[in-house]
């Protein structure tokens, strides 16, 4: 089968394509013929080995040379101990490991997937896993009326973030770079912030809920644009600010404002969440450019370039 390939850590010049073995499912697992995979902020960070998590499967070099770890595809055999699907089931999620996925097939335990909506496509299916759950957990307990800022919202996980913030209510701000303004008006966002000519952090007492995709800032310096109870949720950045986000998990006194890492562990209770929040209108996946398997190396370096306006997807044929 052919197969996206990674054999070591850095740019997009390290991508390639080639022939693998087609794997062959476990007894407790699912073999699946992939018609569409989604890149992540994760699939950048496994590229480039960079932060040091990024290196847990593999230190030198990736454990799994394939990369990928949002699907939607077909199951093409079940193993003897699977009773929850069945060959020709039309199934979504996110890989286990977080590789894996830019394959013609791959083989994963089907507990992290779900059925695909009829009303889906694979494309539109494939861009949710991973981005949808980070947006679900992100947007937890937002009210009607509240502030919200999302920084890095014109990437892979923030236009998701962005549609569930409105979605419940709250005043949007997006922040990124400027050429991606109009897009993120699109997604729902009520303000834009160019990151380049304006700090946020310097909005003092704005916002109930900070989600930084990108944290870049000190944890003893975000605080301050929270309102009285706000929270400062990281969700990715450089590996010393997750690390001193992480340390300096608080809340300030008497303001009752929290500054934490949010974990979002994969959960198939939180996909099926948020597919019926994108079958009921509620919010949409955002598809940047399609590409196909061939053209792998063309979409990670779009991917590295951050130059995408949200999920860039690619069509397994």
């Amino acid at each position: 089968m052919r197969a996206v390939i990674q054999d070591r850590y850095g740019t997009a010049e390290v991508i390639g394509v080639d022939d693998v073995p087609r794997p062959v499912p476990a007894d407790d697992e699912v073999l699946i013929e992939v018609r569409a995979a989604s890149l992540n902020g994760s699939d950048r960070e496994n590229l480039a080995g960079s932060p040091f998590y990024a290196r847990l499967n593999g230190l030198r070099r990736p454990r799994n040379p394939v990369p990928g770890s949002d699907v939607a595809g077909v199951v093409a055999a079940a193993g003897r101990s699977v009773t929850e699907y069945a060959e020709g089931d039309e199934v979504f999620g996110e890989l286990a490991g977080y590789r894996g996925g830019l394959a013609e097939y791959v083989a994963t335990p089907p507990r992290l997937l779900a059925r695909k909506p009829p009303s889906l496509s694979f494309a539109e299916a494939a861009a949710i896993p991973q981005a949808g759950c980070i947006a679900y957990r992100a947007t937890r307990g937002v009210r009607p009326g509240d502030r919200v800022l999302v920084n890095g919202a014109g990437g892979a996980g923030g236009s998701l973030v962005v549609a569930l913030a409105k979605h419940l209510g709250a005043a949007v701000t997006a922040v990124d770079r400027a050429d991606k303004a109009d897009h993120l008006r699109g997604a729902g966002a009520d303000d834009v912030v160019d990151f380049a000519s304006e700090d946020w952090a310097d909005h003092r007492d704005r916002y109930d809920r900070i989600v930084d995709l990108v944290a870049h800032r000190s944890p003893y310096r975000v605080h301050r644009a929270l309102r009285a109870g706000g929270s400062y949720l990281m969700v990715g950045g450089r590996t010393r600010m997750l690390l001193a986000t992480a340390a300096a998990g608080w809340s300030a006194g008497g303001s009752g404002k929290r500054v934490k890492v949010l974990v979002v562990p994969q959960s198939r209770a939180d996909l099926e969440a948020v597919a019926a929040l994108v079958v009921d209108g509620a919010v949409a996946p955002v598809l940047d450019r399609a590409y196909s398997l061939e053209q792998a190396p063309a979409a990670f370096a779009r991917l590295a370039a951050e130059d995408h306006l949200g999920k860039i997807v690619v069509h397994v044929p």
